[in-house]
């Protein structure tokens, strides 16, 4: 596992205890775009300041606090901290295991591949894996990470687990006044079957060659203003077609499956 843990502790499972370590999943490449002062094109800093003493101070005198509700701000050491009574500081938690569809996709938030953190680790954790690939369950949980407790689904992935945190249910944010706008049509069995030709059409991905088309599209842009050259047109939007008249012009032979077997 190349790269550093960023979190050490079990996964508690029952009566069973396995050390483990998590990494990082993912990393971004995007391209970044500075801050920067117009008039002379120098980059804007942002720095810590005081407002008490109304100078700027270096990071070790910058620790955390919680604002009381008269106001005044309450200082937290890393030693107050390091005892919060959370069990789950150092233990992922294992409450259970549910089909993955139970899991509402708006909460999936970070993912951390785990590895086992010692040599007698190996054979539960490998049994942990094992089990939750032939079952096709995953794992609910609750975890700590950077002085939060967070739920998490624990899931079999390229032989290892990975463990992803989910948001609290409060977190995720109710549809409200758009939930108006989901269409109410009545839909008819050709719309129907042209629909699903049209999904069959597409079923299957090829991804091999993905980059991010922003940071591909910044370059050029970079590229073309350095040489004093026009950068080009952005493409417009495509054609709002509709369904019903698209799809048979792509293949008017094709015919929707009406679904049966036919008679002889």
């Amino acid at each position: 596992m190349r790269g550093t843990a960023t979190w050490s502790g079990t996964i508690s499972l029952g009566m069973v205890a396995v050390p483990v370590r998590l990494y990082a999943a993912t990393e971004e490449h995007t391209a970044r775009l500075h801050e920067i002062h117009v008039p002379d094109g120098s980059r804007v800093r942002h720095r810590r300041f005081c407002s008490a003493e109304g100078r700027e101070i270096p990071y070790g005198e910058v620790g955390r606090g919680v604002a009381l509700p008269d106001g005044r701000m309450l200082p937290l050491s890393e030693d107050d901290l390091a005892r919060l009574p959370l069990p789950t500081r150092h233990t992922i938690t294992v409450a259970g295991f549910i089909e993955p569809t139970g899991v509402v996709p708006i909460s999936y938030d970070r993912p951390y591949y785990v590895a086992p953190a010692a040599p007698e680790a190996e054979r539960p954790y490998a049994l942990l894996v094992e089990v939750l690939s032939r079952t096709g369950l995953v794992a609910m949980a609750k975890i700590v990470i950077r002085s939060r407790e967070r739920r998490a689904v624990l899931r079999p992935y390229l032989g290892l687990l990975l463990l992803q945190t989910l948001r609290w249910r409060d977190e995720n944010r109710d549809p409200g006044d758009l939930a108006h706008l989901a269409p109410a049509v009545p839909l008819s069995d050709r719309e129907r079957r042209l629909a699903e030709v049209l999904v069959q059409e597409m079923t299957g991905v090829d991804d091999s060659v993905d980059r991010d088309g922003y940071a591909h599209a910044l370059e050029q842009l970079v590229d073309a203003v350095v040489a004093g050259d026009t950068p080009a047109e952005p493409p417009g939007p495509e054609p709002v077609a509709d369904l019903m008249t698209a799809l048979p012009a792509r293949h008017p032979t094709k015919q929707p499956s009406k679904g049966g077997r036919k008679k002889k």
